[in-house]
């Protein structure tokens, strides 16, 4: 290691400054949607099998509501606009405009050129988690997901059930593709009841048990026409491994709601970035 210089301490010392200040950022109006909510009629469930994916489509303007329903369980989301797959959620920018993880009235934002609000997390039943002593919080933006290609990177392993491989596949079904077509599809995701962080030694992404219980959810307002899919992790509550044919796993809930008409008076769904392309993005 490099011999540290005489004003090592006095670097270190320089005060951080957050990259993307986010007071300018549109905020939801989460009285509005909660109102809302509460005059919604439930549309339709999915059931996502224990290490497995499954698709869903959530009209602009609904809910939808991800559930651990038997035992504690987290899941890796994708979301695309149903109207298009090029716009995907952006978990890099996300994180970037919001933070590692996600919580109620912040907002999952989609892919260049669109760069808008595709969803908006409007409760969270683990919010009361907060930062635990390791510095691990819950529903994040930093973890890419579980995929076999990493597997045989770093143990030669071949496992089939990554939450790659579970997205990958319920996206070809959904689309009535080859997997090899939908796959370049399939994203960095927001990993739902999963808690994590970073290592304070080594700055390596980490992940312990989650807090998620059976009745615990995560709900979310569909900004645009939403395309997504859930995969249910095979480590299960991630306690241990998070590629396993022997962690306990359990389902997942998505239920979709639609408020009553009138109820979102004055909302409208975002439009796309109004920066001018054709200057050279």
């Amino acid at each position: 290691m490099t011999d540290a210089p005489s004003d090592a301490d006095a670097r270190r010392a320089i005060p951080a400054v957050v990259v993307y200040p986010n007071h300018t950022l549109p905020r939801p109006d989460l009285p509005l949607l909660q109102r809302a909510r509460k005059t919604a009629a439930q549309m339709g469930t999915v059931t996502v099998p224990p290490r497995d994916a499954r698709t869903f489509t959530v009209p602009a303007g609904s809910f939808f509501r991800i559930t651990s329903v038997e035992g504690p369980q987290v899941g890796d989301l994708n979301l695309w606009s149903a109207d298009d797959l090029m716009e995907r959620f952006y978990s890099g920018k996300t994180r970037a405009l919001h933070g590692t993880h996600l919580t109620t009235g912040e907002r999952m934002w989609s892919s260049f050129p669109y760069l808008r609000p595709m969803a908006t997390v409007v409760a969270d039943t683990l919010d009361w988690y907060g930062t635990d002593p390791f510095g691990g919080r819950v529903h994040d933006v930093i973890g890419t997901r579980c995929d076999p290609y990493t597997g045989q990177l770093l143990s030669g392993t071949t496992y089939h059930h990554c939450c790659h491989s579970n997205l990958t596949r319920a996206l070809a079904a959904h689309l009535d593709v080859p997997v090899v077509q939908a796959e370049p599809h399939v994203h960095d995701v927001l990993n739902v009841f999963m808690c994590t962080g970073f290592t304070k030694d080594t700055g390596q992404y980490f992940m312990k048990a989650s807090p998620v219980r059976p009745g615990d959810y995560m709900e979310f307002f569909a900004e645009i026409p939403l395309l997504g899919a859930l995969s249910t992790c095979p480590g299960g509550d991630c306690s241990q491994e998070h590629s396993s044919d022997t962690a306990a796993c359990y389902p997942l809930q998505v239920d979709i709601f639609t408020p009553a008409e009138g109820a979102l008076e004055g909302w409208q769904p975002p439009k796309p970035s109004s920066y001018d392309r054709s200057h050279g993005a």
